[in-house]
């Protein structure tokens, strides 16, 4: 195992104005890195990224989440293995595939993106990050779970406060206090909203989940107010990210943004070199119940590691031209791109594959759908460079465009 003092440290400014330069010189150099400050190992190489996600031998676990998730949403899905978290995740799955996603949510999916669209249509201009993408998703969520969208303040306040938790890598005390308080607030919001919802179930994901029931397990209120959370905070963040990353990628090529623009066909495939190329999410965690060998040497058991998504998605071993965005790319294949068996890993891969992968499909197609229609000729503000902040999540935090206003 190497470790090289040329690499910038992953808590270090110029990591975070932009860790492209650096993942690559690990995935070259030092493939394998223990990392005092988050006392973990940094695994950057796609072949082992991919194992510890797709492992089925129960060596990377995610025995880590009981520090790292669970003290801001409680215990989840994530957390679970075996039978357990087989009948947890059949009790949940159902609403986010198939004829249950297109029949129930996809109206809410439409719906929710024509009225934030219609805002600004009219305008000329907008900042898609903070008119859109931040809204978009917190309120599919909240309505496909019957929940007061006039609530998204609050919700959108949470969601941030646990991401700020989940990426402390520095161990801020703030940061984890204000997450710990997002946990006792939220569950004071939804208890009471959960156990009215029993007494009188609807059409919603709430009731959904409140009636759901496999071998004879249901789930009880804490799981579900649980779910909520992991969904807010996951849904919210990574689509949020995700459709301002799109838009930025095709907005810095033209040529590929008018080819979109031409073929909406082609945004499924945009979407996927998206999350290739600038993935919501940069880091997961997982934890070794024994030795493991990986690129550049061992692992011990017990041991915590950081599997740096975004190096492995732009492994030059794995992808052509790793670090150039391309949509009609050959190696990256459009068709599984949601599904477990995706070629890029932002979604994770193997059982804990993104449950709400294919919500975040129809979330940014129907919103760059829409959003096209609404400014056919969309262009950067004058003078912007679209720039990327974060670390453990990543994408754009402000990107002002201009169009020919809609007419009428």
């Amino acid at each position: 195992m190497v470790t090289t003092q040329q690499i910038p440290d992953i808590l270090s400014p110029e990591f975070a104005h932009n860790p492209y330069p650096a993942y690559r010189m690990m995935r070259e150099e030092a493939p394998l890195i223990w990392h005092e400050p988050t006392q973990s190992y940094l695994i950057s190489r796609y072949e082992d990224v991919e194992r510890a996600f797709k492992d089925k031998a129960g060596v990377f676990t995610t025995d880590n989440y009981h520090w790292q998730i669970e003290p801001v949403h409680g215990r989840t899905i994530l957390q679970l293995s075996g039978r357990e978290h087989s009948v947890r995740r059949a009790l949940v799955a159902p609403a986010f595939r198939g004829a249950e996603l297109q029949q129930k949510f996809l109206p809410v999916i439409e719906r929710n993106a024509r009225q934030l669209i219609d805002t600004f249509r009219h305008t000329g201009s907008v900042d898609l990050v903070d008119g859109f993408a931040t809204r978009f998703p917190v309120n599919v969520i909240a309505d496909m779970l019957g929940l007061d969208k006039a609530d998204h303040a609050r919700f959108h306040r949470w969601y941030t406060a646990v991401i700020a938790f989940l990426g402390n890598l520095s161990g801020d005390a703030d940061v984890i206090a204000a997450g710990e308080r997002t946990r006792v607030e939220f569950a004071e919001y939804m208890i009471p909203i959960i156990r009215s919802r029993r007494d009188a179930l609807g059409d919603d994901l709430l009731s959904t989940l409140c009636r759901a029931e496999v071998d004879g397990v249901r789930m009880s209120d804490e799981d579900i107010k649980a779910f909520c959370s992991l969904l807010l905070a996951a849904g919210g963040e990574t689509t949020d990210k995700a459709i301002a990353s799109i838009f930025a990628n095709l907005l810095l090529h033209p040529d590929q943004l008018a080819a979109v623009r031409a073929d909406r066909g082609l945004i499924p495939r945009a979407f996927a070199e998206t999350l290739r190329f600038t993935p919501p999410v940069h880091m997961i965690m997982r934890q070794t119940a024994q030795a493991v060998s990986v690129s550049g040497g061992t692992i011990p058991a017990g041991a915590t590691v950081t599997c740096l998504i975004g190096a492995a998605n732009r492994d030059s071993g794995r992808y052509r031209d790793p670090d150039s965005f391309d949509i009609f790319r050959d190696d990256l294949t459009t068709t599984t791109a949601f599904s477990a068996a995706a070629d890029h890993l932002a979604f994770a891969l193997g059982r804990h594959f993104c449950v709400g992968a294919l919500l975040a499909k129809a979330e940014v197609e129907t919103g760059v759908n829409q959003l096209l229609d609404a400014m056919p000729d969309v262009r950067l503000a004058d003078g912007y460079d679209p720039v990327e902040q974060g670390v453990f999540t990543r994408g754009p935090q402000s990107l002002p465009v201009v169009f020919t206003p809609a007419a009428g």
